[in-house]
Formats: C-alpha cells, sequence, structure tokens
C-alpha cells in the first residue's frame, strides 16, 4: 500500500497555523514548521525542503501580520508576504503539490459600500496589504494548483490581536476610545482553519491519492458573516467578557489576573487615532463563491465572538 505524501504547514504557531496544526493531521501525516524549522525568506532553504519532503498539499499559514509595522519594516513585509508565497509556489508546482494561502481585506481600498467580490479591482493601501497582494498574484501567475483565502480581521486567544488587546486595556483603565468608521468582520481563527480543514478534508475524500484543486483553483473570500466596526466590535467584547469567570486561562492571561476596570467605551472617528499605515473603512469579503463552491459558510462575527467566550 502506497503511503501518501504528507502535508507541510508553515506558520504553526501562528493564529491560524495552530488552530490547523491540531486538525490537519486528520486528513494524513503532517509536518508543520515555524520560524525556526523554516526561515521562509531563505528561498533556497524554502526550496530544499519541499523538494526533500515533497508533500502533495502545502498550507501556507505564514505571514508577516504587523500592519503599521509594516510601513518601516518593507523589506520583512515583502520577504514573507510576497516572496515566501512565490518560492512555495514554485516548489510545489514542481514536485506536483497543491498550495493553500491565507491572504486578507486589506488587499481593497475600503471605497466600496457594498460586500467585496473576489474579481472587484484591488487597490491596497499599506504595504501590509501591497504585499499580501504580491503573494497572491505570484501564486496565481505561477500557476500551481491553488486556494487563496482572503480572511479578515483575525482574532482568537493567544498571540497578539485586537480581542486580546481590548481585554488587556480594559483591565487597566477606565475608559477606552475605540475607532468607530472602519466596518469589516471580526474572524476567529478557530473558524478559518475548521473551514479551511473540511474543504480539504473533501477534496481529499474524493481524489484520496492526491490533492487536486485543478478545478477549483482561484480565490475565495472565507470571513465571518455580517459586519460590524472596531468600536461595537469592542463593546461586544466587553460584554462577553463581563459575564466570563476570571478563571479561564485564556482570559485570565489577557488580563493579567485583574477585573475589568472600564467604565466607558468612546466612538472615534480614523482622523482622532492616526496610525502608521492607512486601513480601509470598509472591507466586508462576500463568502458566496465559497458557499456556492464548497459548502461552508461561517457563523456570523457575534456568534463566533460568543463561541470563543464559551470555549473552556
Amino acid at each position: 500500500m502506497i503511503t501518501p505524501a504528507p502535508i507541510l504547514l508553515t506558520g504553526k504557531n501562528g493564529q491560524i497555523g495552530f488552530e490547523l496544526k491540531k486538525i490537519l493531521p486528520h486528513l494524513g501525516k503532517l509536518i508543520a514548521v515555524d520560524r525556526e524549522d523554516l526561515d521562509l525568506s531563505d528561498s533556497s532553504g524554502t526550496r530544499s525542503m519541499v523538494q526533500e519532503l515533497r508533500p502533495r498539499l502545502i498550507v501556507n499559514a505564514a505571514a508577516y501580520t504587523a500592519v503599521d509595522q509594516a510601513e518601516t519594516d518593507q523589506h520583512a513585509a515583502r520577504a514573507l508576504n510576497a516572496e515566501a508565497p512565490a518560492v512555495l509556489a514554485e516548489a510545489a508546482k514542481k514536485v506536483g503539490a497543491a498550495l493553500v494561502h491565507f491572504s486578507t481585506d486589506y488587499v481593497f481600498d475600503g471605497l466600496k459600500n457594498s460586500p467585496y467580490i473576489e474579481d472587484d479591482p484591488t487597490n491596497p493601501l499599506s504595504v501590509y496589504g501591497k504585499t499580501k497582494l504580491a503573494g497572491e498574484e505570484a501564486i496565481r501567475q505561477i500557476g500551481v494548483p491553488h486556494l487563496i483565502f482572503r480572511t479578515a480581521w483575525v482574532y482568537g486567544t493567544r498571540g497578539r490581536n485586537f480581542l486580546l488587546t481590548i481585554l488587556r486595556l480594559a483591565s487597566q483603565r477606565e475608559e477606552l476610545r475605540v475607532v468607530g468608521d472602519q466596518t469589516g468582520a471580526p474572524t476567529w481563527c478557530r473558524e478559518i482553519a475548521q473551514a479551511t480543514a473540511s474543504i480539504l478534508q473533501n477534496l481529499s475524500d474524493a481524489s484520496p491519492s492526491a490533492m487536486s484543486l485543478s478545478d477549483l483553483s482561484g480565490t475565495y473570500h472565507l470571513t465571518a458573516a455580517e459586519s460590524t466596526t472596531w468600536f461595537d466590535f469592542a463593546c461586544a467584547i466587553l460584554d462577553e467578557g463581563a459575564r466570563t469567570s476570571p478563571n479561564v486561562p485564556w482570559f485570565a492571561a489577557a488580563t493579567s489576573g485583574r477585573p475589568l476596570t472600564i467604565q466607558r467605551i468612546v466612538p472615534i472617528t480614523t482622523a482622532e487615532y492616526p496610525t502608521p499605515a492607512q486601513r480601509p473603512a470598509y472591507s466586508v469579503l462576500s463568502n458566496e463563491r465559497l458557499f456556492r463552491t464548497f459548502h461552508v459558510r461561517l457563523p456570523d462575527w457575534r456568534t463566533q465572538l460568543h463561541s470563543v467566550f464559551s470555549d473552556l
């Protein structure tokens, strides 16, 4: 009996990668790496690893996600977000593997006032968005069988993200000022990972000896249903937090064991909170192509947030 080639997961300690590392083994042998195992800025080393492992599928969950820092750290952002996906795509194509890659809503400029579809014109406003778009374009141009999942406002119970920042600040201050004129779809990293694994499982069941994505190759939006603002998301986080036991480990870590002292949360404009990177005012993504193709639809953002606080 021929043993199926392994799956290679990069970014195993990132938000999405950490969740994928737990569920991708259901699809077969998983080799998960982080920057200590594989420096994706080392093109030669990346090609060598792929050539040696000869995986049937590469899932690239590694990314440079410090949006503001990317404005001054452009070389590192480009290396990880643009150049590394191109190298992975070339290496995957050479060994007959498929590639799954995660991108972002920040490839759009936010001037639209209805959910973006995959074929809408892109016009990123930040270095982060530009480098992520360059990674997408490289994968498409190289022609490897691929799935590019654009997601948005990703958060979870570990790492650095909006959820944990709000809880930390809410345990240190009585007032928070949060931007209320940017709209998007906060998406739990676990939902992204579970949807990705479900799609791959169905494809694997259809073709167990390979992970052929040729007929379905393309870009898909993968975000929570419905939308909100950062301000309303923060309010929902604090509502959930007020009902959560301080002994829940991830919650206690976020607040350093302190009680929530927040008394007021105030909406402000983007202009009142200038940041190095410009962000789209509206970056809601339509998930209809994902549903039509794979029959996958993520819960709405509020249901996801409640699930995070309910997951003990």
